[in-house]
C-alpha cells in the first residue's frame, strides 16, 4: 500500500457549527500521523474544478476551534456531475465535468479527499469514490438526516439555538397572553423539533409548555 503524503479537505453545502473544528482536527491529525500535508479546497467541489487551494499547517489552524462558518468557503450550487454550462444552452441541459475534477485531483497529488458535508455533498463524494477517488465523508448538517451516524455536526447546536429562541418567546407569550408557534428548520427530517422538546423537559424548562402540547 502506497504511503499517503497529501490529502485534500473541503466543505460543501450550507455552513453549520463545527466545520472549522473539523478542519483543525484534520490538519493536526494528518501532521501527527506522519507529516501528511493537508490541502484545503476552497468553496467545495468548485475549488477542485477551478484549482483553488490553500495549504494548511497546524500553526495556521490553532485558533479555528471557536471560529464560526468555514475558512475554506462553501457552496451548494456546484455538482460536477451536473453543471450548468457557461453560456447556458437551450433547454437548461447540464454537462458532466467530473473528469476534470478527477484530473485536477491527480495534478494536485491528492492521495485522498475528506468531504465535510450533508446529504448532497456526500452523494457527490460517493460518486467520485465510485470513479476511484479515495474519499472520507464527514457528516455535517443541522437536519441530522444522514444514515450510518447517530448525530451530525451542527445538529446539537441547532437544538441549543432553538431552545434559546423558545425560552425568549415564552416571556413574550406570557406577557401578551398568547400562544406562539416557533418554526424550526430540518427540511424533510424534522428531528430538531422533537429533540428540542426532549431538551426542554430534561432541563425542566418544558413544564410550562406541557399544557399547550396536551391541548394540541
Amino acid at each position: 500500500m502506497n504511503r499517503i503524503r497529501r490529502i485534500g479537505v473541503l466543505t460543501g453545502g450550507g455552513d453549520a457549527p463545527g466545520l472549522n473544528a473539523v478542519i483543525r482536527a484534520v490538519v493536526r491529525t494528518a501532521e501527527r500521523l506522519g507529516g501528511i500535508e493537508t490541502l484545503g479546497v476552497l468553496d467545495g467541489f468548485e475549488g477542485l474544478l477551478e484549482r483553488r487551494y490553500r495549504k494548511f499547517k497546524s500553526s495556521q489552524v490553532r485558533d479555528l476551534v471557536d471560529k464560526g462558518g468555514t475558512v475554506l468557503g462553501t457552496t451548494n450550487r456546484c455538482n460536477p456531475f451536473a453543471m450548468l454550462p457557461d453560456p447556458p444552452v437551450a433547454g437548461g441541459a447540464r454537462v458532466d465535468r467530473s473528469a476534470e475534477v478527477m484530473r485536477h485531483a491527480r495534478e494536485a497529488e491528492l492521495d485522498a479527499l475528506i468531504v465535510i458535508g450533508g446529504d448532497g455533498s456526500l452523494r457527490i463524494a460517493r460518486q467520485f469514490a465510485a470513479l476511484g477517488m479515495a474519499i472520507v465523508g464527514v457528516p455535517k448538517t443541522i437536519d441530522n438526516d444522514l444514515a450510518a451516524t447517530d448525530y451530525t455536526f451542527g445538529f446539537w447546536t441547532a437544538i441549543e439555538v432553538a431552545t434559546y429562541a423558545l425560552d425568549r418567546l415564552r416571556d413574550t407569550a406570557e406577557s401578551h397572553h398568547r400562544v406562539m408557534i416557533l418554526e424550526v428548520m430540518g427540511r424533510d427530517a424534522g428531528w430538531i423539533a422533537p429533540d428540542e422538546r426532549v431538551v426542554l423537559f430534561n432541563t425542566g424548562s418544558g413544564l410550562k409548555y406541557a399544557h399547550l402540547w396536551a391541548q394540541a
